[in-house]
């Protein structure tokens, strides 16, 4: 995840995506050689020579300044994630020492709040969407086939986003897999800009990459978005349709960890599905014994790679 290629690729993705009579510019050849912008038109436009731009796009401008990048988002027409993006890629922190590899869990007082939800199914996240903690109700909503207490060690520890790709169970839970597909593979991308030295999330995208064609394709388009609220339409195999909302909620410090709460629309029928389904989380711990959801999903479940497989 070297920031150097990856703000290349992603000026390259981007400029490639905007049209010249988009941008105001007529397109004197008759046969252009690129759908997208030219490297000139494009440093044109964001008013540099376009011997910088070129050094930025290569990676060998080191002092790109916030106006000359918004002038360069500008020009690419990019959003305000998109922008974020750009100047982490351009503008990484000075030399850091790689953050000691100490495995995260979640604070007893999230896990006491977690605790307390016992309507709303919630769980702990960190940046790279590890599943540090879950209350019973949040367990039973997203994995009711794993183990319960998976996310106590980091060793079979669940991650949403590789649960997304490589778990047939989650995946039949959204009734839009291509919608959830691509927010994931956006917010991921966002995150791998910030922190390009973080050496497990660097992993993770690289095991995502090699045994999912479809993160894989995605991963290449660079999407870049964050969503921090919304709504997600399940269909989930104990009780049916659900469309429930969704907070992440943001834990103060460093660490990079949120709780993310799902809750329904009073008097709906999805408030009397999430209701019959906390009753069945309330009740004994599901059979995990292989044969019952676990043993085709352990490469997905567990935070160490699986075998590589054939992409899909």
């Amino acid at each position: 995840m070297g920031s150097t290629s990856e703000l290349g690729d992603f000026l390259r993705n981007r400029r490639g995506e905007v049209r010249p009579q988009d941008a105001g510019l007529t397109a004197h050849a008759p046969r252009r050689r690129v759908s997208g912008l030219r490297r000139e038109e494009l440093a044109m436009l964001a008013g540099v020579s376009v011997t910088y731009y070129t050094r930025l796009e290569q990676g060998r401008a080191s002092s790109a300044s916030d106006s000359v990048l918004d002038a360069i988002a500008r020009a690419l027409r990019l959003t305000d994630d998109e922008t974020a993006h750009l100047k982490d890629l351009a503008k990484p922190s000075a030399v850091r020492r790689p953050p000691a590899e100490r495995p995260e869990h979640a604070s007893r007082s999230a896990r006491q709040l977690l605790a307390a939800m016992t309507e709303v199914p919630a769980l702990v996240l960190d940046r790279r969407n590890d599943i540090l903690a879950w209350n019973p109700l949040g367990h039973a909503l997203l994995a009711g086939h794993a183990d319960r207490q998976s996310p106590d060690q980091p060793a079979t520890r669940p991650n949403l986003t590789r649960l997304l790709f490589l778990d047939e169970n989650f995946r039949t839970l959204y009734t839009d897999w291509d919608e959830e597909a691509q927010l994931a593979v956006a917010s991921l991308r966002l995150i791998a800009g910030r922190h390009p030295d973080d050496r497990r999330l660097a992993e993770l995208i690289g095991q995502l990459v090699i045994q999912s064609g479809e993160f894989a394709s995605r991963w290449a388009r660079h999407p870049v978005r964050t969503c921090t609220s919304g709504v997600k339409h399940f269909q989930h195999p104990r009780v049916g349709t659900m469309e429930l909302a969704f907070e992440n909620l943001h834990i103060p410090g460093d660490s990079g960890q949120r709780i993310i709460a799902y809750s329904a629309e009073p008097r709906t029928p999805s408030e009397a599905a999430l209701r019959l389904l906390g009753s069945i989380a309330a009740g004994p711990t599901p059979d995990s014994r292989p044969g019952c959801g676990t043993e085709a999903t352990d490469g997905a479940m567990t935070g160490s790679p699986a075998t590589p497989g054939t992409p899909r």
